[in-house]
């Protein structure tokens, strides 16, 4: 090795890459310029002709021949071992391979325990984990894959994975790469389990899969479902009853104002949990079927003046409603669900809205949707508690839904009526400006009506 290599190792342990500075190209073929000028000078000092300074060349070829074998010898037997003594570039070229080699030996082990790390702590997971490549082969799993999706990692590795698990619906998620929302299926293995699974991706399109068991879950909604549809219908008949005579008694009254106010009061409250328990009812009905069945062509025009009427039944004072009605389109759907869900929209605006403001209600369509909208000039709401409005019995303020007499379920049913009919409710509001509910249908939704 040269001196200045084995000066830098003992002493100042410079980089490869600073000893860039010390060697190069030009200083190695000055080096040999030099030798070779020098012999040629000998020559013809001496008249000795031209071949030493022939053979000079050849030795200096056989010493670049020399240092390549060494190189390759180097490299052949593992460039973890110390490299070869040499000197010049050929030394720099020697240590920069070195240096490199080792770099990456320790950037190697370092993400090689990072590797190590992840799978023991997937390995531990109770949910299924899988790792896949960018087209979509396994390239790990834990025990659990085995047990929900029914994978085994010895035997899998390598596999595509949508040639083991067959489920359509799996299928379908996985190559539409939309990953936003997890999917909702029965386990490939055991066909009493429910799996969420989800996906995410990582690195140059690699794949991270994610699969639960929400059994348990599933199991407790169905039984929430199912607890709440039979409460429901089994109060409705004692509680029709006890409506029914609470009304004979208001109409007859007496002679005792305490006792009429008490049964006033019994009869607001009994009404209030009529129009609760009908509700319930709506609700669960509409989530045991996910799709409408009925298919029918209405009319919005007639739709919205039978909910303006409502509108007006509805709230405390005057209010000014105002019908914007495309007439060349009509909606196809199921009349009762749609009737309702628009007159939740509609009556709500009625409640949250003060004597001589404005509702309006629009249905248009454009190039891609159909909109039906309810906007009003009323006391608007919050930006932070529009995401929950749809939720069952969610209220803004408590108190203030008490006072109009709502259930807090007009909002939900209006949700999963959209739902059945692939659409969405998109809200906009402004505190002490007013809001904007938009129902938002597929285009396919908007029927042309033929005119004469």
């Amino acid at each position: 090795m040269a001196p200045v290599i084995v000066f830098r190792r003992q002493v100042f342990a410079l980089s490869a890459h600073e000893l860039m500075r010390y060697y190069n190209w030009k200083t190695e073929l000055l080096r040999i310029g030099l030798l070779l000028t020098a012999v040629a000078a000998v020559c013809a000092i001496f008249d000795l002709g031209l071949w030493p300074l022939f053979i000079a060349a050849l030795l200096v070829c056989a010493w670049l021949l020399r240092n390549l074998q060494h190189l390759s010898d180097w490299l052949y037997s593992g460039v973890d071992k110390e490299p070869p003594e040499a000197s010049g570039m050929w030394g720099q070229v020697f240590d920069v391979i070195y240096d490199m080699q080792r770099e990456t030996t320790q950037n190697s082990a370092k993400l090689q325990a990072m590797i190590d790390y992840l799978h023991s702590s997937f390995a531990s997971m109770s949910d299924a984990v899988v790792m896949l490549d960018p087209v979509g082969n396994i390239e790990w799993c834990n025990a659990s894959a085995h047990d929900l999706l029914g994978l085994r990692q010895s035997d899998d590795t390598g596999r595509q994975l949508i040639n083991l698990i067959r489920s359509p619906a799996f299928l379908r998620y996985f190559e539409a790469e939309r990953y936003q929302t997890p999917l909702e299926m029965t386990s490939p293995v055991n066909g009493g389990l429910s799996l969420s699974v989800s996906v995410n991706f990582f690195g140059q399109r690699n794949r991270l899969l994610f699969a639960r068991d929400v059994t348990r879950t599933h199991r407790l909604e169905k039984m929430r479902k199912d607890f709440v549809a039979n409460v429901s219908h089994e109060l409705r008949t004692p509680l029709t009853v006890i409506n029914g005579y609470l009304e004979t008694f208001s109409e007859h009254g007496g002679d005792n104002p305490r006792w009429d106010r008490a049964v006033s009061q019994m009869l607001q409250q009994s009404r209030r949990m009529h129009m609760l328990i009908q509700d319930l009812m709506l609700l669960s009905r509409l989530e045991a079927v996910p799709k409408a069945g009925d298919d029918t062509v209405i009319s919005l025009r007639s739709l919205m003046e039978m909910i303006r009427e409502e509108c007006g039944s509805a709230a405390k004072g005057p209010r000014r409603i105002v019908i914007e009605c495309d007439d060349t389109i009509s909606i196809r759907g199921n009349a009762n669900e749609l009737r309702s869900a628009f007159s939740n929209l509609a009556i709500n605006a009625a409640r949250y809205t003060a004597e001589n403001d404005t509702i309006t209600l629009r249905w248009y369509r454009d190039d891609d949707h159909a909109y039906f909208e309810v906007e009003d000039t009323g006391i608007g709401i919050e930006p932070q508690y529009i995401p929950r409005l749809t939720e069952r019995f969610y209220r803004v303020d408590q108190s203030r839904s008490l006072d109009t007499g709502g259930t807090g379920l007009g909002l939900a049913i209006v949700k999963h009526v959209l739902i059945r009919h692939r659409a969405e409710l998109r809200i906009r509001s402004v505190p002490e400006k007013g809001s904007v509910f938009t129902c938002v249908f597929p285009r396919s939704a908007a029927v042309q009506v033929k005119t004469a």
